[in-house]
């Protein structure tokens, strides 16, 4: 499999928020199933405390199998010496039919010491459809008043003390491991994120899940609640993680970079995509990327898994596309 490989749609059934139609317009499929918000792409991650779904399958082998057989030819030597068979990388498509509720994801260490995992969950997103999203707290919030907050589910209180802001097509947002967020209504976006599903909920009324029982990734309440940043951010602090619509390759505030890559691929732009595991995701127009093992057509809709020994690849045609990579494996071995 040294060509870019097609990745048909990967959507976990029964989520516990609402999607829409626009997932499956874009990849083309005749209509959307119910609760279906997200398409895993790429993905040798699962759901949280599931045996095998969200798991990519390529000729019907688990993606994750696949790696862990020829590590080399999917992510190369660098990247193995650096990280090992672990890609450092889950891509998906998440539509919000309505604002998702406000939550955190733990980081690195909390991760470690509390569910013994490898990975948090930093994450970061391109927006494809804009809209409205929550960032953090204006003020810093005391424990205790979380804590009453999340027991009373006092929710309309939760979102007034988030700042606020509106992206547009083509902006990101970075997510630091630990920061209190949700996304709008209708908001579509391409989400780069560790390969982890790690989500403890601050609200859950109106949404399909126990917030009491399933909010809190089995730790309780007292202890998942240490994995959230109650500090207070400054509007200089939000604007700082978001990076407005632009030509500029790295699409990313750099504060991303330790955790993954996200890069632009526009019409009469540079048009080259080195060699290395990654996700592409064509958002519009029509070409071609073509490689040593030929040419693969390009549609927007598109989702290609590209190994590391498809090796360099270009873009042709009027392609607007985006590549989701894990993080530099030079950065981690200095």
């Amino acid at each position: 499999m040294t060509t870019p490989i097609p990745l048909p749609p990967n959507q976990p059934p029964e989520r516990f928020y609402l999607g829409g139609e626009r997932i499956a317009r874009f990849r083309g499929l005749p209509t959307s199933q119910p609760r279906t918000p997200e398409d895993w792409l790429g993905s040798a991650t699962t759901l949280f405390g599931e045996p095998s779904l969200g798991l990519t399958t390529i000729a019907g082998r688990p993606l994750r199998d696949l790696i862990e057989a020829d590590p080399e030819h999917w992510l190369g030597a660098d990247h193995r010496t650096a990280f090992g068979t672990d890609t450092q990388l889950l891509v998906k498509l998440l539509e919000a039919g309505q604002r998702l509720p406000v939550h955190v994801h733990p980081d690195d260490d909390f991760a470690a010491d509390h569910l013994g995992l490898a990975h948090g969950k930093a994450e970061a997103w391109y927006i494809v459809d804009g809209g409205e999203v929550f960032l953090g707290f204006t003020r810093t919030v005391t424990r205790h008043e979380l804590e009453d907050l999340v027991t009373q589910q006092r929710t309309a209180e939760l979102l007034a003390l988030c700042h606020r802001r509106e992206v547009a097509p083509g902006d990101t947002v970075f997510i630091p491991a630990g920061l209190p967020h949700a996304i709008g209504e209708s908001v579509f976006l391409v989400e780069v994120q560790q390969p982890e599903d790690l989500s403890i909920l601050l609200e859950w009324q109106d949404f399909e899940i126990d917030g009491t029982a399933d909010g809190h990734l089995g730790l309780g309440f007292d202890r998942a609640l240490d994995a959230v940043h109650t500090h207070a951010l400054t509007s200089a602090d939000v604007d700082a993680l978001i990076a407005p619509e632009s030509s500029a390759r790295s699409a990313l505030v750099p504060a991303a970079d330790a955790y993954f890559r996200v890069e632009r691929l526009l019409p009469g732009a540079r048009s080259e995509v080195a060699p290395g595991l990654a996700v592409l995701v064509v958002l519009g127009g029509a070409g071609e990327l073509i490689g040593p093992a030929g040419a693969t057509p390009l549609i927007p809709g598109t989702v290609l898994l590209l190994p590391h020994a498809a090796g360099a690849l270009t873009l042709t045609g009027t392609v607007h596309a985006i590549v989701c990579r894990p993080p530099d494996p030079e950065r981690n071995n200095a």
